[in-house]
């Protein structure tokens, strides 16, 4: 009888410890799905040239997406950032690399600590780097809801690329 009564206690708790490792899954798959949405940021980024992941980018993005770079109040929306990419970065820095070197998750938000490097084909920020690159730390704080970025909070070391730019004169 102590061996039956053991027997469907280990039998018990196996079933609880195996529901408690589904449970465990169901949330990493639903931490992944929402840091797949933002890979999509900097995949965009990475590739600003590229129609594709410009339409991801905007899947990944709610209509009132905002990229918010300070407080003046004058954010930048999904189509003016996509413009902005698509135009401005494509054509100055069409080697553009984001890369995603830690990426943290709390609930619905996500953080980013990323590399952008590049060389500028012409002046940036006013500055002609004369075919140097620059290497930067960037850090970013985005806003999931309903499988969508809505609002990214950004900071980038556009004065260290500017600094890196000038060199030595």
């Amino acid at each position: 009888m102590n061996t039956l009564k053991t027997y469907l206690v280990a039998a018990s708790l196996g079933f609880i410890f195996m529901a408690g490792c589904a449970t465990a899954n169901t949330k990493s798959d639903e931490m992944g799905s929402e840091k797949a949405v933002v890979q999509s940021f900097y995949d965009f980024l990475s590739n600003p040239a590229s129609q594709e992941h410009a339409q991801v980018f905007k899947n990944s993005t709610s209509e009132n997406w905002e990229s918010i770079g300070d407080y003046s109040g004058v954010n930048k929306k999904r189509e003016e950032f996509i413009g902005q990419v698509s135009g401005f970065f494509a054509k100055l820095m069409p080697d553009l690399n984001w890369e995603v070197q830690e990426m943290v998750q709390e609930g619905n938000t996500v953080v980013v600590r990323s590399r952008a490097t590049g060389t500028p084909k012409g002046p940036l920020f006013g500055v002609d780097g004369k075919g140097k690159s620059f290497d930067i730390l960037t850090i970013d704080i985005h806003t999931v809801e309903n499988g969508q970025i809505v609002r990214s909070y950004h900071l980038e070391d556009w004065a260290g690329a500017l600094q890196q730019l000038k060199g030595a004169e």
